[in-house]
């Protein structure tokens, strides 16, 4: 396992890089994920309003106008706070500390805030120096939907981020209730399908207030979303988080013979949640030196091959759907049966619906399924009027 990039470079090219121990490996999949998603998001975004499903908007944008008070501080707050955490991170400013502990404590490198941030301040003044009139005005200027796949991404990001984290709360109370700052800004612990709902609905939102139709935009951001979600997955495996399955003892069948047994059962040493027993030689990955008392399946992997297979499917047939709405909904359809099929060898907590034992996500995958289909049936209904 790799809890942090520093154990990688380290078990691979033997380099010692201590900065690096402070850069999760589940959270640096997480934002390759993010970005994956949004060169694909934009790719379909342009390909729809080239069919003409989508098309370009016009804003008000004020020019010619000096930098504002506002937008020097702004700018020169966010460059003080990166120099000051994240450049005092690699400069050794930690003193030892854990990263979530170190992130919102004192600590940090004043100087190295200071000079970013004049910095930062001198790039806003030159940006707007460039473009000031003697008399600024507003002008008209065409936004098509592909350039707002930023602006997107980062409000699917946050909204996302947030929803994942209190669902996960929610599925884990007593967990929580035990330590909720430790869990609130833990490395792990993310609910997918909370940073759904909560990501989607935001987005909902966004493209609403754009004048953008939702179930184009939500048809061109499906392959994006099981593309994410695979990238996503290999965090969780790469770095044990948590997210395995049950205990596998049973030996490899013959027929898989040929791949790694870690593809079969492994115990995750040196995994990133410490939990299990410990090791006997930790070998320079401290503090994470445990490993499980029994192998388990890695579901996180499986998911990974699964959530590309979806991805591959979706970008294969997307040419081949003309009828919005269609393809979110197989989507959701495929997302439901993959996360359902998953949660039958996977750790998670149960609880009682209508008398049955059922997890939070079966619960929820259930629900996509019946969304899903339901959605195949009517767009197909009212594609075949149209």
């Amino acid at each position: 396992m790799y809890p942090a990039l520093y154990y990688f470079f380290y078990d691979v090219f033997g380099w010692e890089i201590d900065g690096l121990k402070y850069l999760p490996s589940f959270g640096f999949f997480v934002a390759m994920s993010f970005l994956s998603a949004a060169y694909f998001f934009g790719k379909e975004l342009k390909r729809k309003e080239q069919l003409g499903f989508l098309s370009a908007g016009t804003e008000k944008i004020l020019k010619g106008k000096p930098a504002s008070a506002v937008e020097l501080i702004s700018n020169g707050a966010i460059g003080f706070v990166l120099g000051f955490k994240f450049v005092g991170l690699f400069l050794g400013s930690t003193d030892g500390v854990e990263i979530k502990e170190y992130i919102f404590s004192s600590k940090g490198n004043p100087l190295a805030g200071i000079i970013l941030g004049a910095f930062f301040v001198y790039l806003k003044y030159k940006e707007k120096d460039k473009e000031k009139l003697v008399e600024p005005k507003w002008v008209e200027e065409t936004v098509h939907p592909y350039q707002r796949v930023s602006e997107l991404t980062m409000i699917a990001a946050l909204a996302g981020i947030i929803g994942a984290k209190l669902f996960h709360q929610f599925e884990n109370w007593e967990e929580f209730m035990r330590d909720p700052i430790g869990n609130l800004f833990s490395d792990s612990g993310l609910t997918f399908y909370g940073g759904l709902i909560l990501g989607a609905g935001a987005v909902i939102y966004y493209v609403r207030k754009k004048g953008m139709n939702i179930l184009v935009v939500a048809d061109a951001c499906a392959p994006a979303l099981i593309l994410a979600y695979a990238i996503g997955r290999i965090g969780c495996q790469v770095s044990g988080d948590g997210d395995w399955g049950i205990e596998n003892l049973d030996p490899k069948p013959e027929w898989l013979g040929f791949l790694p047994d870690w593809m079969w059962a492994y115990s995750f040493p040196h995994n990133v949640n410490e939990v299990g027993v410990p090791l006997a030689d930790c070998g320079g990955w401290e503090p994470y030196c445990t490993m499980l008392p029994a192998p388990v399946y890695p579901t996180a992997f499986y998911e990974t091959l699964m959530g590309l297979a979806i991805f591959g499917f979706l970008w294969a047939i997307r040419k081949k759907i003309s009828i919005p709405g269609m393809m979110f909904s197989i989507y959701l359809l495929l997302n439901g049966v993959e996360r359902f099929t998953i949660e039958l060898i996977r750790v998670n907590n149960e609880g009682d619906f209508l008398g049955m034992k059922i997890t939070q996500a079966q619960f929820i995958s259930s629900t996509l399924m019946l969304i899903g289909l339901t959605g195949m049936a009517y767009f197909y209904k009212k594609g075949k009027k149209v």
